[in-house]
């Protein structure tokens, strides 16, 4: 009961519960929420700690930026999920507060499309090397079975495109990445498609923010030949993998392509099965599907590694 009341007393005031209709379509940070709302920072953040302090919503830092999102967003038993419906779609409030929040995501949206123009060649020129990557979205979702329940952790997310192709068949996903550039074009492409339960955050992938054995599902999707040290990032991924759960792994074949060390900053030419197999071995796991597809120039191979 009390932590009801607290719950309660915490929503029950006009603009706290304007910010909570703003947080049901994605994370938001300070600025953004202070734009729609047309209200000082000072008496917003005042706001938004008390939230915080009802355990409803959820802060975090990322550099300069302090970001905020619905707590246990994605799940059908959190407070606000029961709550928020009752507002409605025609309150002419929070209709204004969406209108204005969509213009915001619009210019983010035109901002981050201006700088995946200006890096699209790396990405175009990798990707003429290899087979279609539809092909291998396609593997990615034939190789597990989730539910409505089940989690996904996507480490090194760049543009977010493996939140958006799972996020129908979880209840929620978390994607990392270590540069902000990469998880600004993946906020926009997650507003753009109406993903709700996924949201993305700075992160190393050595060091994951994350609870022993929490994740249902995670990814890492052309991730590997980046690491330094890509041993201790798949026993890292490993660690927060859940019992039972699938860890799924798409990278290159072993390659001779020195153009893409020197121009792309890749560090290893590719992974052999049996160097995964060990590494799979060595953190708890054991491989229980490889496939390759072969391209015009590189072979790409996806392992379903499971606990």
């Amino acid at each position: 009961m009390e932590r009801l009341l607290t719950e309660l007393r915490a929503a029950g005031e006009a603009t706290r519960l304007r910010i909570l209709a703003l947080l049901r379509h994605g994370e938001l940070t300070v600025g953004e929420i202070v734009q729609v709302l047309d209200q000082s920072q000072p008496r917003v953040s005042r706001h938004l700690k008390l939230l915080c302090d009802a355990n409803l919503l959820v802060r975090f830092q990322e550099g300069t930026l302090v970001f905020y999102r619905l707590a246990d967003q994605g799940r059908a038993e959190s407070f606000s999920s029961r709550i928020l419906p009752l507002l409605g779609d025609d309150d002419p409030v929070i209709q204004d507060d969406e209108t204005r929040l969509r213009s915001i995501r619009e210019a983010n949206f035109k901002k981050a499309q201006t700088y995946f123009r200006e890096n699209a060649a790396s990405w175009d020129e990798i990707r003429s090397l290899y087979v279609p990557e539809e092909q291998v979205e396609a593997c990615l979702l034939s190789m597990v079975e989730t539910d409505k329940h089940a989690t996904l952790l996507d480490v090194g997310t760049g543009t977010g495109r493996m939140l958006e192709l799972f996020a129908g068949r979880i209840s929620a996903g978390i994607g990392i990445d270590v540069s902000r550039d990469m998880l600004a074009v993946a906020r926009s492409n997650l507003a753009k498609h109406g993903v709700t339960n996924c949201t993305v955050r700075q992160g190393d992938m050595y060091s994951l923010d994350l609870a022993d054995q929490t994740q249902d599902l995670v990814i890492l999707h052309q991730v590997l030949h980046f690491a330094d040290k890509p041993k201790e990032a798949l026993a890292e991924a490993a660690r927060v993998l859940a019992p039972g759960g699938t860890l799924l792994v798409a990278d290159f074949a072993p390659h001779a392509f020195e153009k893409l060390r020197e121009d792309h900053a890749h560090r290893r030419l590719g992974f052999a099965d049996v160097e995964m197999e060990e590494w799979a071995m060595a953190a708890g796991l054991k491989v229980a599907d490889t496939r390759h597809f072969d391209g015009s120039d590189l072979v790409v191979t996806v392992w379903k590694l499971v606990k």
